[in-house]
Order: C-alpha cells, then sequence, then structure tokens
C-alpha cells in the first residue's frame, strides 16, 4: 500500500459526539493529520481516539465568537497549507456560515455562497426550494400567518407538530425536536410559549407511517454541483421516538430517493456533502421530502462501511482531485448503532405499543456498525462509558 503524504491538516470542530468522533476516524484511518478543537475537555470522548493528531481547547463558539474566530484564524496562520475544516454539529456549521468570508480566507471547506448552508437548513425557505423543485414538503403554515388557529383546523388538522426554523437552539431550550400538538389549546399554548421565546416556528402536518417509512439520502456534489457519490437508507427506531435521530438504523438501495434528490440538490446548487431525510405517507404512498442536513451526519460510521467515507471524499477534492464516483445500488446490511439512546427509544416504544418485542428482536443485525466502540480505537468508548457510569452515581447518590 502506497502511503500519501497529505500537506493539509484537517481541523474537526467539535470531539464531545460521536458525530466528530467519526469524522476524526475516517480520515485518519487514511492517514491525514487531524486536529479537533473543543470549547473544553470535559465530555470530549472524541479526543481520545487514536486517530486524532491534535486536541486543542478554544474560546466557545457561542459565548464568545469574536475569540473563537480570532483563535481559528491564528491556528491557520501557524500552518504552512489550509487546514480542511469540518463541522461536526449544526451551530459550527451556524458558525462558519455567518464568519463565512473570514473562515474562507484560512480554510478549505465545500460551500461558495454565505448564508446558504443556513437558508437550506431553516425549515421554511428549505420547503420553499423544495417546491420550486417540485419535491413534495408536508402542508405548513408559518406561526406567523394570521388566522393561525382557523388554517390549522382546516388545512391541517390534529394531531400535527411544532416545527422550529433553527432547530438546535430549539432542541437546547426545550430538549425537543419538535412539539406534538394534540388540540387547539395546546397550540395556542406551545405557540405563546415559542414566541416569548423568541423562536420562529412553524406548523405541520404529521405524516402517517412507521419508522421504517423514514428515508435518508445520502451524497456527495462536487464543486459543479453534481451529485458523484450516494447511497439511501432507512430509520428503524429514533430517538426521541418518530420526530428524532437515528439510534438504530440499515442501508438499503431505495432507488426513488435517487430520482427525488438528485435533481433538487443539483438544482439548488448545493456543494459538499448533504443528507436529505424523507418520509413515505402511509397512505397515499407519497415521499415527502423533512429535512436537509448539510454536514456530516450521525451513521457516518456506517456509510464508511459501505465503502462511502464522506469526510475523505471531502477532504480531497479540497486539496487534490475527487475519488472516482461511486454509488451503493445494491442492499449490503449493514445497520448503525447509537446503544446508548437506543435504549430509550426501545423503552418508549414497547411503552407506547409503537413496537413489539418480537419485532425488535428481529430487527436484530449481525452487522451492526457502534457509533462510539471500536476494537481498534477503544479509548473513546471506554471513556464515554465511565462518564455515563459518573452521571449515573451521581444521580443515584443524590437521590438517597
Amino acid at each position: 500500500m502506497i502511503k500519501i503524504n497529505y500537506k493539509n491538516r484537517a481541523v474537526v470542530l467539535g470531539a464531545n459526539y460521536y458525530i466528530g468522533l467519526s469524522i476524526i476516524r475516517s480520515l485518519g484511518r487514511k492517514g491525514v493529520k487531524v486536529t479537533a478543537i473543543d470549547y473544553t475537555k470535559e465530555d470530549s470522548y472524541g479526543s481520545r481516539s487514536k486517530y486524532l493528531d491534535e486536541h486543542l481547547i478554544a474560546p466557545h463558539y457561542g459565548r464568545e465568537p469574536e475569540r473563537f474566530l480570532e483563535f481559528l484564524i491564528n491556528y491557520s496562520k501557524n500552518q504552512d497549507y489550509k487546514p480542511v475544516l469540518f463541522p461536526s454539529s449544526d451551530p459550527y456549521v451556524e458558525f462558519i456560515d455567518k464568519y463565512f468570508y473570514e473562515l474562507k480566507e484560512y480554510y478549505l471547506f465545500p460551500m461558495d455562497r454565505k448564508g446558504f448552508w443556513s437558508e437550506v437548513m431553516d425549515k421554511y425557505t428549505m420547503s420553499l426550494l423544495a417546491q420550486k423543485f417540485n419535491v413534495k414538503v408536508p402542508e405548513t403554515i408559518n406561526s406567523k400567518e394570521e388566522n393561525l388557529v382557523e388554517r390549522v383546523r382546516e388545512e391541517i388538522g390534529y394531531p400535527c407538530i411544532i416545527k422550529p426554523m433553527d432547530s438546535a437552539s430549539f432542541v437546547r431550550k426545550y430538549r425537543n425536536k419538535v412539539f406534538i400538538i394534540e388540540k387547539e389549546e395546546e397550540l395556542i399554548e406551545k405557540v405563546k410559549m415559542c414566541h416569548n421565546d423568541d423562536f420562529e416556528i412553524l406548523i405541520q402536518r404529521i405524516i402517517p407511517g412507521p419508522e421504517s417509512n423514514c428515508y435518508c439520502y445520502d451524497a456527495y456534489l462536487n464543486q459543479e454541483s453534481k451529485v458523484t457519490h450516494w447511497t439511501t437508507a432507512y430509520k428503524i427506531r429514533q430517538w426521541p421516538i418518530n420526530f428524532g435521530a437515528s439510534t438504530y438504523a440499515k442501508q438499503k438501495y431505495i432507488p426513488e430517493l435517487h430520482d427525488i434528490c438528485k435533481p433538487f440538490l443539483e438544482g439548488i446548487k448545493f456543494k459538499g456533502f448533504s443528507e436529505i431525510e424523507l418520509k413515505r405517507d402511509e397512505k397515499t404512498g407519497v415521499i415527502y421530502l423533512i429535512e436537509v442536513n448539510v454536514r456530516i451526519i450521525n451513521f457516518n460510521e456506517m456509510l464508511y462501511n459501505c465503502g462511502l467515507n464522506f469526510p475523505y471524499i471531502t477532504y480531497m477534492e479540497m486539496t487534490d482531485k475527487l475519488p472516482e464516483p461511486k454509488s451503493v445500488e445494491e442492499d449490503l446490511g449493514y445497520t448503525f448503532l447509537y446503544m446508548y439512546e437506543d435504549l430509550f427509544a426501545v423503552k418508549e416504544y414497547l411503552k407506547t405499543g409503537q413496537m413489539s418485542l418480537s419485532k425488535i428482536i428481529k430487527d436484530i443485525s449481525f452487522k451492526n456498525v457502534a457509533s462510539t466502540w471500536s476494537f481498534s480505537d477503544p479509548k473513546p468508548a471506554l471513556y464515554f462509558m465511565s462518564r455515563v457510569a459518573l452521571k449515573v452515581f451521581n444521580k443515584l447518590t443524590k437521590s438517597q
């Protein structure tokens, strides 16, 4: 095997979650020198990876954004070659979008338009883009519209959901991705609460169907905005249930998704990695676009095992040349498991009667790809488990 001398470093923003850890591993396995930047060492289990070359502590991106920007610029100035920048979560994406031109001067990353990532992440502007390219989205009403209660009753019905335009800050505040609304009184109460907290929100129809009707289209678009690498998957379980992130998902070839998503992503001139989440209406069979993720996603490790190393694909296009196009148009049988949150999900699915024990057993796969555990790189998982055990111990001792 020929060893490549990669000149550019990769800089991963956030190693305190398994997405950052997966980016580190995906690049480090190829021999790329990786630097992770966090605002605290506490809970940063990704920094324990043997594939990480350097771990730095910087000012908080939200509380001290100008100082964080200065830290990143100074870091790049001390490098011989521009680093390739990887955000591991939405708040870091928003930070890059905010300081787009300042960072573009010192870092390499695929997007070439300031604010476009945020525009695609925004649920309302995303729905407008989707409609422009004839991609169906669930019936949606902006909470600022006149006669909101009457319109929801007539156009959407109950139950429905309240969704934030900015998911990251909404989840930090309420510990929920959405609010499920069963009746008008709840709608009035939750809308008032969200407005008082300065959140922009949408009311949306719930697409009926089981979790397995929730699909994912994962793709890379080159600098000409053409899809070069892609695959598809579906969710088996998620947390919070019904409206959360995948805790158990499976790669599966679903050709319809390529037919829907490729023209949309190319039409909006997207560049880099993107994941589109969709759901099939079990009553009509229609597939709706739910949301678009613009950074590496939670089951990246599963995609790696399927032969699609999206962080490395990004790195190579930014520093040298794009690897040969590749699509996974077969069922490889790989599943992704985030066991920590999946235990909560299983408990809730059983409690609500949405899944039976026999179904959960039937869904067990022997080609699981873990979110954190790796035999070749065990330290991050061991550290994560020790932190969880400590939190459980502290909680138990406080309750006595």
